[in-house]
């Protein structure tokens, strides 16, 4: 039975990156707790989206898991069973696979969603129970080529440097393929204050966004040539005499070669490559450095690509060659996307990663970690494979996976290959709060506990440490991530260092992660409660926390920022005459990421019922369909159908789908899991198409209000 207590208990909401604050206060009738404004939260002042507000639906025992599955062996399909048989069935799944194939054929894939208690306990179960380098998480599809972009520059990754509040103050925000007005709604009050404040925004995108349509300057570049685009830019910033000299020479190094490379793209050879015209590159010079203050902010547009580390460096070559880093109201920053994508990678998620944001090659790192965790440093395993190559070597190398938090059958790239080796597993066991596309496959399915009914920390997308509340208690059959990981540990072995409490996790995070750069050995529960968060590094409780970085030093070796060298270079896939068109992937409001849990509410559904291609109508004529008609759209992996929504907002040559749904409309069957060599981010956002109309009606969604998945069709 579910009980509420009798006040409103002050928690986050449980999608994205912002985290933004609400009340959760007992509800009247058949739901279980309502929504309210919590105002005295400075990110969003009480302002929720349709997806906060409507986010206790998924509470409800009528769309989410309440008690563990299991395969029969006869039927073949997910019956109910109890907690002691369903974790014996995992702990004999790891322990059997290891016993036949060694450590590393047992696998463990995280989720962006997962509390940092979660994160450093999942990294730690995997590394010190199941011996496995084999663990990464879907956050490498988020944001790991602006992490990997951040580290080669300035020594420290942290999505923004400096606190949202700061936007609205500067002089001139350049914001490339973010579409905040759907992504993170709340946010865009920023943008909004910025220009009241007398501020400029120039927006970069192949579709003019609702985000778009708020800017002083929209460019809209050909999907695949952000890194022209920056490199061309920061071209005409030379060419101009528009170099902070004195600040290039006094804190960074590196300008000369990169300098080299810079004026080989000039501003006409970029209007070919990205379509963007020339007069067009020189007014957003222009705006950008006329202003007193800048900004430059990412997001999945040009991160998701297999140049997205050298597409993020260009980016930040151009913000400190204007001397708008390191300095008040100045700076580049990456828009995190999943609700803890920041402190997902921080402790321990990631494939080559400790806990604190070390690494796990360095030797003083894993002594460090390995006396907090009470073992030999050189029992530790090594870096392991990242995401997508994790998922496309099970079935062979990896022959069992425990998914934590993730459904790759939606979000991963090339999703049919992707499906085609979990359904190849020897075992694969998920824990989730609904029955998804994913847990469906799953040999053992364990229902675990949501936002509102546990407490632990996420990190936002400016490094603020925030405390989610326990507000109602779960139903009786449902048990947190980290109940199932002490459970697991005891039966293979590890009685102890496991813990379930989420505050004694996480004041062990704070001692593996003291002295890392993502230091949280400051930040305690009552202070998080007490200050509306802690920005970290924070080393000691009596250190304030550090909302702005960079302002004295960079955080490399001899404290100034780097210029890395790059060039363009075409996408990993580009058009022909069999594939014209290219297609780009990402979200809408009302839905989120793979839509496991939106896709369960009455309220988003009405607002966004199924997926859709998004076509220039010049393009829609082309090939003969009208608003609403079927659209089969193919690439060299796959084929998705859904109806055409024809929009002169988008680039003719572009056609653009939400990545939220399975079945036929799924726009990850489409994309590249080509990787950027240095942070192996697949390239989602940029792949080779072709379009035929067709003359019957598509499968609009697998989903409708319950979102249920039958687990008695997915065989395995």
């Amino acid at each position: 039975m579910t009980s509420t207590p009798a006040a409103a208990t002050a928690t986050h909401c449980p999608y994205c990156a912002l985290q933004c604050g609400m009340n959760l206060r007992p509800a009247a009738g058949d739901a279980v707790v309502e929504v309210e404004e919590r105002t005295s939260f400075p990110v969003n002042r009480g302002a929720l989206c349709g997806k906060g507000r409507s986010a206790p639906a998924v509470l409800s025992s009528a769309v989410r898991l309440t008690g563990p599955l299991v395969r029969d062996a006869v039927s073949g399909r997910l019956e109910p069973a109890g907690w002691d048989e369903a974790l014996a069935r995992i702990a004999d799944g790891m322990r059997g696979t290891r016993a036949r194939h060694g450590a590393d054929a047992v696998g463990v894939f995280g989720g962006g969603g997962l509390t940092n208690e979660k994160a450093y306990a999942l990294g730690k179960f995997a590394r010190v129970v199941l011996g496995t380098s084999q663990i990464d998480y879907n956050g490498r599809f988020c944001m790991s080529s602006a992490a990997a972009a951040h580290q080669r520059a300035f020594g420290l990754d942290r999505g923004l440097p400096f606190p949202l509040e700061d936007i609205p103050r500067t002089g001139c925000v350049i914001l490339v393929g973010s579409n905040l007005a759907e992504t993170m709604p709340p946010a865009l009050r920023y943008l909004t204050e910025l220009r009241e404040n007398g501020g400029r925004l120039i927006v970069i995108d192949p579709r003019r966004t609702r985000t778009a349509e708020q800017a002083d300057l929209h460019l809209a570049p050909r999907p695949g040539t952000d890194l022209a685009l920056a490199l061309g830019m920061l071209h005409l910033v030379v060419a101009q005499g528009r170099v902070d000299e004195e600040f290039v020479r006094e804190r960074t190094s590196g300008w000369d070669e990169a300098r080299a490379g810079v004026m080989a793209h000039w501003p006409e050879l970029v209007e070919r490559l990205t379509g963007v015209p020339v007069p067009q590159l020189r007014t957003a010079v222009e705006l950008f450095c006329d202003a007193p203050s800048g900004m430059v902010l990412t997001a999945r547009g040009p991160e998701q690509q297999a140049k997205g580390t050298d597409t993020v460096g260009a980016w930040i070559n151009f913000a400190l060659a204007t001397g708008r880093a390191g300095r008040p109201l100045s700076g580049y920053g990456c828009l995190t996307g999943q609700g803890n994508g920041q402190g997902g990678r921080e402790h321990g998620q990631k494939a080559d990663q400790l806990p604190g944001y070390r690494k796990l090659t360095d030797p003083a790192a894993r002594r460090h970690v390995a006396g907090v965790w009470g073992v030999d440093p050189d029992s530790l395993p090594g870096p392991g494979r990242s995401a997508y190559e994790l998922l496309d070597a099970l079935g062979t190398d990896v022959r069992a996976l425990l998914v934590m938090g993730s459904n790759p059958v939606v979000s991963a790239p090339h999703a049919g290959h992707v499906e085609e080796r979990l359904r190849s597993l020897d075992f694969l066991a998920v824990a989730d709060v609904v029955l998804s596309e994913t847990a469906a496959l799953a040999d053992v399915v364990l229902p675990v506990t949501q936002w509102a009914e546990e407490t632990g920390t996420t990190t936002s997308l400016e490094g603020r440490v925030l405390l989610r509340r326990r507000a109602v208690e779960a139903p009786d059959g449902v048990r947190s991530d980290l109940e199932v990981l002490n459970g697991l540990a005891a039966l293979l072995g590890h009685g102890k260092g496991f813990p379930a409490a989420p505050e004694e996790v996480f004041d062990e995070l704070r001692r593996a992660s003291a002295g890392g750069p993502a230091d949280y050995a400051g930040i305690t529960y009552e202070r998080i409660a007490a200050e509306d968060g802690v920005f970290w590094p924070c080393p000691d409780t009596a250190h304030a926390g550090t909302p702005r970085l960079f302002l004295d030093r960079f955080a490399t070796d001899d404290g100034r920022a780097r210029f890395v060298p790059v060039t363009h270079r075409p996408a990993a896939e580009e058009t022909d005459a069999e594939y014209p068109v290219v297609l780009t992937t990402g979200r809408v409001v009302a839905q989120y990421q793979s839509g496991a849990q939106t896709r369960r509410v009455a309220e988003l559904n009405a607002a966004a019922p199924g997926p859709f291609v998004e076509l220039h109508p010049r393009l829609a004529e082309r090939i003969g369909v009208a608003e609403g008609d079927p659209v089969a759209v193919t690439s060299r992996r796959g084929r998705a159908v859904a109806p055409a929504r024809i929009t002169g907002t988008i680039r003719q040559d572009t056609v653009f789908m939400p990545f939220h749904w399975a079945g036929e409309g799924r726009a990850n069957t489409l994309t590249n899991p080509a990787l950027d060599p240095v942070s192996r981010m697949p390239e989602f956002k940029v792949c080779a198409v072709r379009l035929e109309a067709l003359a019957t009606a598509p499968v609009t969604a697998q989903s409708e209000v319950t979102g249920a998945v039958s687990a008695e069709t997915q065989p395995r």
